[in-house]
């Protein structure tokens, strides 16, 4: 993989409680500088478009905790779209998943698929998971259409292992993200099958790649 095509396949991220306008504006120049993508809080979705129109943008939405009502979620995403992103990384209710409701965390996200033209990635938040329950969450968001599964939101124990990856990629492509911060971090997971990476680091990632 050279190093344009990582570069596309990162999602360059600023998602903390304290992000500023100054952080949002910072993250979007090293994007377009570099050919990264930009995942950002849906706040400042119509100020980044217009600052940084050719950048790819994720936003996310019931995020960390994924406990929003589905009916919020599924608004969040309609008004994220319009605002102007261009994919949506959704967290799955995972009390629900542990439960063992299933349906309803499957219904969940086929309300959101369905009400944007948009590509949606579904959050399982793995370290929080068994490995059954991995599977569960990844067949709801097979079953639900969408375009990705993600590993974590990087705000609870844990990010992405090759272990998870792996388990994951069995049923749609994978965003690998948290606590992924180096180069030979980022081609673990890919080599292990993801096709995104979601990473504040994005700028060390591809530091550490051959020129």
């Amino acid at each position: 993989m050279d190093r344009h095509e990582l570069a596309r396949s990162i999602d360059h991220t600023v998602l903390g409680p304290e992000t500023t306008p100054a952080d949002i504006e910072a993250v979007l120049d090293d994007a377009t500088e570099h050919g990264m993508n930009a995942c950002i809080p849906p706040y400042y979705l119509e100020e980044a478009v217009d600052y940084a129109p050719n950048v790819t943008l994720a936003t996310v939405i019931g995020f960390p905790h994924g406990q929003n009502d589905h009916d919020t979620k599924r608004r969040e995403g309609v008004l994220a779209w319009k605002a102007g992103a261009d994919e949506l990384d959704v967290v799955i209710n995972i009390g629900r998943l542990k439960a063992g409701e299933l349906e309803a965390v499957t219904a969940e996200l086929e309300e959101l698929v369905a009400a944007v033209p948009i590509p949606v990635k579904v959050i399982i938040e793995t370290a929080l998971l068994s490995d059954k329950q991995k599977h569960e969450a990844c067949q709801a968001a097979l079953d639900a259409d969408a375009a990705m599964v993600k590993t974590s939101t990087g705000f609870s124990d844990g990010g992405a292992t090759v272990e998870d990856v792996e388990l994951m990629s069995e049923y749609l492509p994978v965003k690998a993200s948290g606590g992924v911060g180096s180069y030979e971090e980022a081609m673990d997971m890919i080599e292990a099958g993801a096709e995104r990476i979601g990473a504040s680091s994005g700028l060390e990632i591809l530091d550490g790649a051959p020129r």
